[in-house]
């Protein structure tokens, strides 16, 4: 199933509504402009296997560039719009994206990347002529709205922290399936999450991200309508749910905490009643959250723990949770591991490192082979982790209580410390730096970083200031630290390695669990 097949079926449906303004795009539109860019990017000698990036804000061309390289055989990076241009340019080029698509809402950026990505041929620009780029209405105007002659499946290669900092992509093998073969993964997340040919899905959440992706392009697939807000805000999220009568929706507990501290005469006012589940993912959600929540939608809530690299994922029901409170699941997709330090299984209850068993690894690293030797089990390549700590109780239900990567999770992003330390430590007054999340009751964390001054420097709110100012002008907001602290030594081991764990404890101490 794809947009090709609803287009002859039902090619009036709105496919993907503009939140804000109602603006729409059918599935005949989709369909025929997926499949001029298909045109386009053969015509341009793209095979299967080649790349395409797209660096875009949340709006309605965003999903038909997915299709059409999904229908070409091709993989599909999509860049974080908030990065800056210099961020972006590594991915793009890292990708080795033969194509990129971006906006007009993004020309500063798009224009300071042009020279990182010299491996790029074709570069198209939404809404504007820009030098450096083609307009990408002009381009796709030329091309036949006919699908290509094959059309086999491509993949998405989404990507996450490198060991040097730098983002990886997460690559997985082409199926050698064509997009009109059966593809069981739809079955499964049709039968696990309920989602249908009459789905109206509001998608709140930033497409660049992982899961707002999968699940709007699900929902296409099976014939839907995906509602996408431009921007997550809380009251005009529920005046969708309420004007487009929205049957699922996907967010993160941050968002959760945004409705709920909204006035209760504003949260009343919107009817949610349409919603079937409320999906939630990408952090821990604290408990006093998740119950408020059940206590006003009802128990639609549903969780699951897994991530882009798609190793294994974890599922339950509200009814599940709230007889297993702190759970993100049990297994539906993998087998469960709970390993030590060396390797060793660990008996039910106490706690390790999250291991996922499959009958062989999912996936790989970009260009980076010891951080994909370093996800697997040492004994059994076919179990994976993703850096998280937990522990599995007598039923099955993992709970999780520390992340062993120092990854930190704001808001459902994810933020890498080890590239805002590269940053951060080529500041002329910084002798040595550490990045760790700390705790934050809206975000579950934010960044914090603590600086060891160069010798001759003093530590002040001045260079406080300078540091924070060095920080926005080299990474995108979301990576800044909130704050910086100042130690006269950060404490390393005598060989060179950083004991990230004395800092954070100060700052988790009176916290049970490292995930708030």
């Amino acid at each position: 199933m794809h947009p090709g097949v609803h287009a002859r079926e039902t090619p009036d449906k709105p496919a993907l509504i503009l939140a804000s303004s109602g603006e729409t795009l059918s599935y005949r539109e989709l369909d025929e402009r997926a499949n001029r860019l298909a045109q386009l990017m053969w015509k341009r000698g793209l095979r299967p296997g080649d790349h395409v990036a797209v660096f875009m804000e949340n709006q309605l061309r965003y999903l038909e560039v997915y299709w059409a390289a999904i229908r070409s055989g091709l993989y599909l990076t999509t860049v974080n719009r908030y990065l800056t241009g210099e961020e972006a340019a590594y991915i793009i080029d890292d990708c080795e994206a033969r194509v990129l698509v971006t906006s007009a809402a993004l020309a500063e950026p798009a224009l300071a990347l042009i020279s990182g990505i010299p491996r790029c041929e074709t570069r198209l620009m939404v809404d504007a002529e820009v030098p450096g780029y083609e307009r990408y209405e002009a381009a796709l105007a030329s091309h036949s709205a006919a699908p290509l002659a094959k059309r086999p499946r491509g993949a998405s290669m989404l990507y996450s922290s490198g060991t040097t900092g730098r983002p990886k992509g997460i690559k997985r093998p082409l199926s050698g399936a064509m997009i009109d073969d059966p593809d069981p993964a739809l079955g499964f997340f049709q039968a696990l999450f309920g989602v249908a040919q009459d789905t109206v899905y509001l998608s709140p959440a930033p497409m660049y991200h992982s899961a707002p992706l999968a699940f709007s392009t699900l929902v296409q697939a099976l014939g839907g309508t995906v509602v996408m807000m431009e921007k997550f805000d809380a009251l005009a999220t529920l005046r969708a749910l309420e004007r487009y009568r929205c049957t699922e929706a996907q967010f993160v507990p941050t968002m959760f905490s945004r409705m709920l501290k909204l006035p209760e005469a504003e949260r009343t006012r919107y009817d949610a009643s349409s919603l079937r589940s409320a999906i939630h993912a990408a952090a821990p959600c604290p408990e006093r959250v998740k119950q408020q929540m059940i206590d006003w939608w009802g128990p639609i809530l549903v969780e699951y723990y897994g991530g882009t690299e798609f190793n294994g994922l974890t599922f339950l029901t509200s009814e599940e949770w709230l007889a297993h409170r702190g759970s993100v699941g049990r297994a539906v997709y993998g087998k469960l591991h709970i390993c030590d330090e060396v390797g060793d299984e660990l008996p039910t209850g106490e706690t390790g490192l999250v291991y996922f068993e499959l009958e062989k690894m999912p996936f790989a690293y970009h260009n980076d082979p010891q951080k994909t030797k370093d996800a697997q089990h040492p004994s059994h390549p076919n179990w994976s982790a993703l850096g998280d700590v937990g522990y599995l109780d007598d039923d099955g239900f993992l709970y999780l209580t520390d992340r062993k990567s120092y990854m930190i999770i704001s808001g459902g992003v994810n933020i890498y410390p080890a590239e805002i330390e590269n940053i951060l430590v080529t500041h002329p007054k910084v002798g040595d730096v550490a990045v760790f999340g700390v705790p934050n009751e809206e975000f579950g964390e934010e960044v914090k970083a603590v600086v060891q001054p160069l010798d001759g420097f003093e530590s002040s709110p001045a260079l406080e200031q300078e540091i924070l100012d060095f920080a926005r002008e080299h990474l995108a907001h979301y990576k800044c630290p909130r704050s910086v602290d100042f130690l006269a030594e950060l404490p390393r081991l005598p060989t060179g390695k950083l004991y990230k764990r004395l800092l954070r404890d100060r700052y988790w101490g009176k916290h049970d669990s490292r995930i708030v």
